[in-house]
């Protein structure tokens, strides 16, 4: 029988991480730790890492409903995951660590990255900020080797943003290196296809999220029309229900959606979305979203199980000083997962301590 503790964290950035929605200069995480009643070296840790500003189950009192969830499942023992449907966050967070539990290794599924023999592409990531620090990024994203960058546009002007852009494009071709751009839904609608066509002539892979979400025939008009494909993001979050998924990608019709378990439903979620993607031919990539190394670890391992040969969105786990450490690791543009150095470093303490 196992008992749960519940573990604040607050994760400090790097640097900023500039968004359209602003800038996180830290982000704070609770790690759910399932310990066996009788054996206390038998434990599990998942991450609840929601965003206040775009997770559907974030609330003022969201530590008190991570308490209550958390006393069911000590109850059940076991993840109901009907009953955490509307709480992304929380369910990731659980269902992941009774995983860890059940495994008892950091190793969570018998695959080839989690065996260490194959790494996960993916892209890298250019955060918002101004057009120096933008550029110093691609530069420092390129000369590493990445093929496939992704940039979050909307906070310096359109025109600076295709310059970058062209930057690009003027030393790599599409062939070379891929672009997404990510919009966060910043974009207004009546100036939104001047802009995709724009983006389109520099052979952009594709844009996250153009307009703002909940507007669903909007992006249906846009995504039967556009010169480049969308990509859906936001507007997945607090869509739990599987028929309201169903609704939701037979109305829109979209080229692309984009699943972070944290903000879709959790591992349990995110699999409902992959199946009606498949039965309507819309493709698909997994993100990570600002989660420590202990999530991030849960979200590559279950995503490298689909052998998706898109570049997934995995590259979040260098952006803190005091990140977790867990055994994965970047190399060119490649995460992967071993059983080295952070197997167990760091564990202990998070175990017993109250940050």
């Amino acid at each position: 029988m196992f008992r749960i503790k519940i573990r604040p964290y607050n994760l400090l950035f790097k640097r900023p991480a500039g968004t359209s929605r602003g800038v996180y200069t830290d982000h704070k995480v609770w790690y759910v730790v399932f310990q066996d009643e009788e054996d206390k070296s038998h434990f599990g840790i998942g991450e609840c890492a929601p965003l206040h500003d775009l997770s559907c189950d974030y609330t003022p009192d969201y530590v008190e409903t991570l308490t209550a969830l958390c006393k069911i499942t000590e109850e059940k023992q076991q993840v109901d995951t009907e009953l955490l449907r509307n709480y992304p966050s929380i369910l990731f967070g659980l269902e992941t660590a009774m995983r860890h539990y059940q495994q008892r290794t950091w190793q969570l599924w018998d695959a080839p990255f989690s065996r260490g023999e194959d790494g996960i592409t993916i892209n890298g990531l250019v955060w918002m900020g101004d057009h120096a620090s933008m550029m110093a990024q691609i530069e420092s994203l390129l000369s590493t080797g990445f093929r496939c960058i992704k940039l979050k546009i909307g906070a310096i002007g359109f025109e600076r943003e295709l310059d970058l852009l062209r930057f690009i494009r003027s030393h790599y071709t599409s062939k070379e290196t891929t672009l997404r751009v990510d919009a966060n839904g910043n974009f207004e609608y009546n100036r939104v296809l001047d802009k995709l066509h724009q983006l389109a002539e520099l052979d952009i892979h594709s844009i996250e999220q153009p307009i703002p979400a909940g507007q669903w025939q909007k992006m249906a008009g846009l995504c039967a029309s556009t010169p480049l494909p969308i990509a859906l993001d936001e507007e997945l979050i607090g869509v739990n229900d599987p028929s309201q998924k169903r609704i939701l990608l037979e109305t829109i019709r979209p080229q692309y959606i984009i699943l972070k378990p944290s903000l879709h439903g959790g591992i349990a979620g995110c699999t409902e979305w992959i199946e009606l993607a498949g039965e309507m031919n819309i493709a698909w990539w997994i993100t990570s979203a600002l989660e420590s190394n202990i999530g991030l670890n849960s979200i590559a391992q279950w995503c490298s199980l689909f052998n998706n040969p898109l570049p997934q969105g995995l590259g979040t786990g260098t952006l803190y000083t005091n990140n977790i450490p867990m055994p994965l690791e970047i190399r060119g543009d490649q995460l992967w997962f071993g059983k080295g150095t952070g197997e167990t470093e760091g564990l202990g303490e998070l175990l017993i301590t109250n940050y």
